[in-house]
């Protein structure tokens, strides 16, 4: 988790994204398989989201579109920040068997960011895939990233919430 806040900082202070990163390890052994972090602004797709990106480039890198393949090892998915709703969406066709989460989206929601319409229950709806979710590691570590984004100007976008 420590890694994946690092490179959120990075991305913060290099001016590359958003205050996100996620990676793609394999459970079991813990290798590396793959990074990713906001690219939204620097872009200019909605689509480029820390978990997005590292999924995407976990598949390419394993040549597969399911990291749960039969025959495959388990992978985990460890974000610097929970899931906003596009992002669990994407969780359960990744095929990730567990997700790490820093930050909450009350956190990333408290300096202005939209989390859109996730299920008030999205943890027990990723377990009912039999995806394992750990919330709050390091998760100051992860807040203050978050701060940080907020205190040097960072643009908060795509903030549609209703009134």
């Amino acid at each position: 988790m420590r890694f994946v806040i690092e490179l959120a900082s990075i991305n913060v202070t290099t001016g590359t994204g958003g205050p996100f990163a996620a990676a793609v390890f394999e459970t079991r052994t813990g290798r590396l398989v793959s990074i990713g972090v906001n690219l939204v602004v620097l872009t200019s797709c909605s689509l480029a989201h820390a978990e997005l990106v590292a999924l995407a480039n976990a598949q390419r890198a394993v040549g597969y579109f399911d990291l749960g393949a039969p025959g495959m090892p388990d992978h985990e998915l460890v974000t610097s920040s929970e899931p906003c709703a596009m992002c669990f969406g994407a969780i359960p066709w990744s095929g990730v068997r567990r997700v790490l989460c820093g930050a909450r989206a009350g956190d990333a929601e408290a300096i202005g960011f939209d989390e859109g319409p996730k299920p008030k229950r999205w943890i027990a709806a990723l377990e009912q895939r039999g995806i394992t979710v750990v919330r709050d590691l390091c998760r100051r570590e992860a807040v203050a990233v978050l701060r940080q984004y907020k205190q040097r100007g960072g643009m908060i976008y795509n903030t549609h919430r209703e009134s």
